[in-house]
């Protein structure tokens, strides 16, 4: 039996998996967390084989956990569960060492074979993301700048090429204004910009805009 621990902020979205697993005989929810503090106490008291992390939780955001459940339990299998479109995050998480990656459209039988999978130790990605990852291999010393932010830096800068202010951001990340306008200065010191103009025109170029 394989016991998962599901992690995500919206109660429907938990819901709608515990009925596709509850439709196969060897995978059981062992528990359930709404963010990442919560499933970080699961984990020290909750036995289970693997994780689903939602990218994208209020508060302290999946990329975030994940490294921290890496750091306690690294051989324990965490597949990341996304609404964004590969490209911008997959290879991010994979890079932060999750087992696996599928976006919230993926069908019933996907989840149900990453979670598999993903078990038995092997990795998990859709066809088009192994192309992603092919065509990254070998090309450490040709990255991006953009792999070098940190996963508040690089959400900040999405939010900025966005259009949105300071403060609505600051809000979003349930973070000071402070703060954000701290992101900002190093996404801007990092990528080599001066203005938001800037960031807009980076990101576009860059393909990461929706």
């Amino acid at each position: 039996m394989i016991r998962v621990i599901i992690a995500d902020d919206h109660t429907i979205f938990r819901e709608g998996i515990k009925e596709i697993l509850s439709k196969t005989s060897d995978i059981v929810i062992e528990a359930e967390a709404e963010n990442g503090a919560e499933l970080l106490s699961k984990l020290s008291t909750d036995i289970c084989d693997v994780v689903l992390l939602d990218i994208n939780m209020p508060g302290r955001r999946g990329l975030e956990i994940l490294k921290d459940i890496k750091t306690l339990h690294p051989d324990l299998p965490v597949l990341m569960l996304s609404m964004y479109p590969e490209k911008r995050y997959a290879i991010r998480a994979i890079k932060s060492k999750a087992s696996g990656y599928l976006t919230k459209e993926s069908a019933s039988y996907e989840l149900i074979n990453a979670i598999k999978k993903v078990h038995k130790g092997g990795k998990y990605i859709s066809a088009s993301l192994a192309e992603e990852l092919a065509s990254y291999i070998g090309k450490e010393s040709e990255k991006p700048l953009h792999d070098f932010l940190s996963e508040r830096e690089f959400e900040v800068m999405l939010k900025l090429a966005a259009g949105k202010k300071i403060k609505d951001i600051a809000d979003e990340m349930f973070l000071g204004t402070t703060t954000v306008s701290t992101y900002r200065s190093r996404v801007l010191g990092k990528l080599n910009l001066k203005t938001d103009a800037d960031i807009v025109r980076y990101v576009l170029e860059n393909g990461l805009a929706d």
